[in-house]
């Protein structure tokens, strides 16, 4: 299939060198071109605007928050003006409900498909090929990005006709993944304070209790204070739990576990933490309790009280 795809973060140079790789003719588009490059020695037709990256049956983007998101959509060579009768957005970003309800409405007065399909997975996953793929949109739609959704991940879940829905679950398990992020960083204060190794207490919790992937990847980075070079950057997890809330708000749905883990993120971003992974949300128990790191990779934010 002849597709755009715009955004080549660490997540999305993965997800298109897959699109590469399963034979698509892929086009590709980043305002910083110096990302290009490497794609461009796989195969990847490189775009010098967001228009000639929308060329195709489809484009796909996996941007940073909402206003990138409507950066690239909107204008006179946006994605909206620029798509072709019938061809369909993908859109992999985490954006709110809002947004994607809106961008449903407004491709539908162009023409074009909308499908939502944001991402489970870290961006080792993204380079495997295995991430989570959360789908939704018109079923014609879904149907028609099936191969490209195919080439990025392990799994596609379609979860309904309407393509917000994909962006709340999507960030619901993003909050979900906060929380194992804030109690495993609370647990692991108390046992250290307690005179228990982290790394033995880790051991002992994902060969029993907590043997999944989060406790594991999560785990080990609180353990080994490692929270650089982001894998999944910090600000990236305040945006998604400050979404998460306001979805909760419209409807009406409270989530104070989501109100502590806003204050949280608050906190670590006071502290310099624009630059550390998520997990190092993880750290500040271990602060709070007056405890030390217990290395130097992570020597700014998620140590200091």
């Amino acid at each position: 299939m002849k597709v755009g795809f715009i955004g080549l973060g660490q997540m999305g140079g993965a997800m298109a060198a897959n699109l590469l790789k399963a034979g698509h003719e892929v086009t590709v588009y980043n305002r910083t071109p110096a990302k290009v490059a490497a794609l461009a020695a796989q195969g990847a037709k490189v775009a010098a605007s967001v228009a000639e990256a929308c060329g195709g049956a489809a484009v796909m983007t996996m941007l940073a928050n909402d206003q990138a998101v409507e950066d690239v959509v909107r204008g006179d060579r946006g994605v909206l003006a620029s798509l072709p009768p019938g061809a369909i957005h993908i859109s992999s970003s985490t954006i709110s409900v809002d947004l994607a309800e809106r961008l449903t409405a407004v491709h539908d007065d162009y023409g074009s498909g909308f499908v939502s399909a944001p991402v489970f997975g870290r961006p080792d996953v993204a380079a495997a090929g295995q991430l989570m793929v959360i789908a939704a949109g018109a079923s014609r739609a879904v149907a028609d990005a099936a191969p490209l959704l195919d080439a990025i991940g392990r799994r596609t879940f379609v979860v309904s006709e309407t393509p917000a829905t994909a962006n709340l679950v999507k960030l619901s398990g993003n909050f979900l993944l906060a929380s194992v992020i804030e109690s495993l960083g609370e647990a692991m204060a108390l046992i250290a304070k307690g005179g228990v190794d982290r790394r033995r207490y880790l051991d002992i919790l994902t060969s029993s209790l907590f043997d999944v992937p989060a406790y594991r990847i999560y785990g080990e980075a609180i353990a080994n204070d490692r929270f650089e070079p982001p894998a999944f950057a910090a600000p990236l997890g305040q945006k998604d739990i400050r979404l998460t809330l306001a979805a909760a708000e419209d409807l009406g749905v409270p989530m104070p576990l989501a109100s502590l883990l806003r204050d949280r993120f608050l906190t670590l971003m006071a502290h310099g933490g624009e630059r550390l992974d998520w997990a190092a949300v993880g750290r500040l128990a271990a602060a709070d309790a007056g405890q030390q790191q217990h290395s130097g990779a992570a020597s700014s934010a998620a140590g200091r009280g």
